[in-house]
């Protein structure tokens, strides 16, 4: 921690097509306007400047550090989100910071860039998807030195609008069937449906039966449980469709956008923070299990 108490963190990053360094950063830092509409994300100073700063940014922490695989990106990311050092390597961190921001949704890259930051204690916040195959997955988590010091989520679990309120659960019923659409590629996105949907479905049993399908860049996977419930995820390319679940009970169904970027990094960004303090398990391994697995099946 600084002299002020505030944890400091140090963000790893980028992946192609994937902004979150430079808004993951920007919910603890705030940020440059002018440089960060330079970003080449244009939904991140959309979004950022509906905002009241710096209330909106998290209190007690700081990304205090940046690495990516080039310097020029490093700078970049650095100068819109006002982090202070510019690492030159992944393990200049190591005894500088107090968490890890792995901020690349290239799930391949994710065992490498964790491991010395898990071997040396340090909490990971691992993008999603953690992993895209169970195998993989128990691999990290082989790495972990205490219960909990692996983050990882999709934000979208932590977004309002994709959970049912006490009301509409009344309304709906038993769920029965949920379906679920997202834009772009399977391996990076159907997480952002899967892990809303396993943790609205809850406790279903067994998977008894998938079946996975590809068509161009489309890609859809069936599911049934045990319990009886049942669930398809597609993803649509580079073909326009909404984030959305639409869940369907005995007595009724519900449609169900999501909206609101910012809250759900911001909500799932002090829920890793909260965990680093707390030094306790924000990052449920079993649910995390069922979302690989089901990720997993897709792919076949």
């Amino acid at each position: 921690m600084d002299v002020a108490g505030n944890l400091r963190l140090g963000v790893v990053g980028l992946s192609d097509g994937n902004g979150h360094p430079y808004s993951w950063s920007a919910i603890f830092n705030g940020y440059d306007p002018a440089a960060m509409e330079a970003c080449g994300y244009p939904v991140i100073p959309r979004y950022l400047e509906r905002q009241s700063w710096p209330e909106a940014a998290i209190p007690g922490a700081r990304v205090t550090h940046v690495w990516t695989q080039s310097p020029e990106l490093s700078r970049n990311i650095a100068k819109a989100a006002r982090i202070a050092i510019i690492a030159d390597r992944l393990e200049d961190m190591l005894d500088a910071v107090d968490g890890i921001l792995l901020a690349r949704d290239d799930a391949e890259t994710h065992f490498e860039m964790a491991r010395p930051f898990l071997e040396a204690g340090l909490p990971v916040y691992i993008d999603k998807p953690v992993a895209l195959s169970l195998a993989d997955l128990d691999r990290l988590y082989a790495l972990e030195r205490y219960p909990g010091q692996i983050f990882t989520c999709s934000a979208l679990a932590y977004a309002s609008e994709l959970k049912l309120s006490a009301a509409d659960a009344a309304s709906i019923g038993r769920l029965r069937h949920i379906v679920g659409s997202v834009p772009k590629d399977w391996e990076r996105y159907a997480v952002h449906v899967i892990e809303p949907l396993v943790k609205l479905l809850n406790e279903q049993g067994e998977i008894v039966a998938t079946q996975a399908w590809r068509h161009g860049e489309m890609a859809s996977l069936n599911v049934a449980w045990e319990g009886g419930a049942q669930a398809t995820v597609t993803t649509f390319g580079s073909a326009p469709a909404p984030l959305s679940l639409r869940v369907c009970g005995e007595r009724g169904w519900k449609d169900l956008f999501f909206t609101d970027t910012f809250a759900a990094f911001k909500a799932a960004l002090e829920d890793f923070v909260a965990g680093i303090r707390a030094r306790d398990v924000r990052s449920d391994r079993r649910i995390v299990r069922r979302v690989v697995d089901l990720i997993e099946r897709g792919r076949a």
